[in-house]
């Protein structure tokens, strides 16, 4: 198994670890935080089931699945967390998907987390797609995956289905040809 790591100037990318599950539980736990997320905030225990599943799938070959840290550089808080998925189907093709603990947001975090994530899925994955798919109203996300080099693409009408009933998704790609590295 490959660990990974993965620098950027404010922030960083790990695998997660056991002992990181209070710290993505205060993301995932958080009302606020997971507003546009499809599911309802977890409980610590649900949390921690996710990191085992993560730290299982970090075994898998091939490797599929990255749930990763987000660590602040200068600080080394975990500030957020980071998925990447490897189509089974178009192993060419990638789904990301990020939240960051609130007090991070309006900083620009998103917009370097998501470059990171492009950087990490094109250079070290050797991918050629990676999209991403957000709700119609979090527009900070928008605006982080438009910053970072991502075009939007379209809507997916009743995508997810959420706590509050089916929710679109306006999906946000970037190709490794047309992908410039900021």
């Amino acid at each position: 198994m490959r660990r990974v790591v993965r620098k950027g100037d404010r922030l960083g990318l790990r695998d997660v670890t056991e002992a990181d599950a209070p710290a993505l539980h205060a993301i995932y736990g958080d009302r606020v935080a997971t507003q546009h997320m499809p599911f309802p905030p977890r409980s610590l225990r649900e949390v921690e089931r996710l990191v085992d599943e993560a730290i299982e799938a970090s075994a898998a070959e091939p490797r599929r699945l990255y749930v990763l840290a987000v660590v602040d550089s200068a600080r080394c808080d975990i500030i957020g967390v980071a998925r990447l998925l490897i189509e089974a189907e178009h192993p060419h093709s990638a789904e990301i998907g990020f939240g960051l603990h609130r007090d991070q947001w309006g900083r620009g975090i998103g917009t370097d987390l998501v470059r990171l994530l492009l950087s990490f899925g094109f250079k070290q994955l050797g991918l050629h797609r990676i999209w991403g798919a957000r709700s119609p109203a979090n527009l900070p996300a928008q605006l982080a995956m438009l910053t970072a080099g991502m075009v939007e693409e379209g809507r997916i009408r009743h995508h997810l289905h959420t706590p509050a009933g089916w929710r679109d998704s306006i999906v946000h790609s970037a190709l490794e040809d047309e992908w410039i590295e900021r």
